[in-house]
Order: structure tokens, then sequence, then C-alpha cells
């Protein structure tokens, strides 16, 4: 899976999903993604419904810097994101209260 498909297609649906977590979370996020594909992508949850980009907006809160392996288990369910902050696996520069609330939107 690339960094586009799991954005685009995995994250964007799950916002989709959920706009009232959307609505009570309003910040902007960016990820780092590193590994063979590295890649910047914003989510930005300020926007209503939500919007996912490719880049930099700029005005991020809270930067997460994770693998695209890592990344992908905890979207589908099969690592938890405060074990994996707990083992080196994520990386947070930010808002730590705004990196806790975007375990319940992946």
């Amino acid at each position: 899976m690339t960094p586009k498909e799991l954005f685009e297609e995995k994250i964007g649906a799950r916002i989709k999903e959920n706009p009232d977590k959307i609505k009570s979370v309003q910040a902007i996020y960016e990820f780092q993604v590193t590994g063979d594909t590295p890649a910047t992508w914003t989510l930005d949850l300020t926007v209503p419904g939500g919007r996912v980009f490719e880049g930099s907006s700029g005005n991020a809160k809270c930067t997460v810097t994770i693998a695209l392996e890592n990344l992908v288990a905890i979207v589908e369910k099969k690592l938890n994101p405060q074990m994996a902050f707990m083992t080196g696996k994520l990386k947070v520069t930010g808002d730590m209260g705004l990196a806790l609330k975007l375990g319940t939107i992946l």
C-alpha cells in the first residue's frame, strides 16, 4: 500500500464516516511518512467534513512521524497507537493532546 492509497482511501473514508468526531477535534495534523516511499500528508479537520491532501499546510498543530508499515498497522487496528509511541515507532511533535484525539479517528 502506498501513502497515497492509505490517506486517500482508508483515512479519507474514516473521516467521512465520523463527521461528529471531526467537529470535536478541530485541528490540523501533518504526517511525515518514512520508508521506501517517504511522503508528507496533511489531515485538516478544521474544515467541514475534513480534508486529506499530500504535502504540508504549514499550519499543523501536531506532527506525526511514522514508517508507512506502522501507520498501515494502526489504521488496520493491528497496532495500538499508544504502544507505537511508547516503543518509538511513532513520534509526535507539537500538541500531545491532539495526538491522543487522533487515535479515535484513525
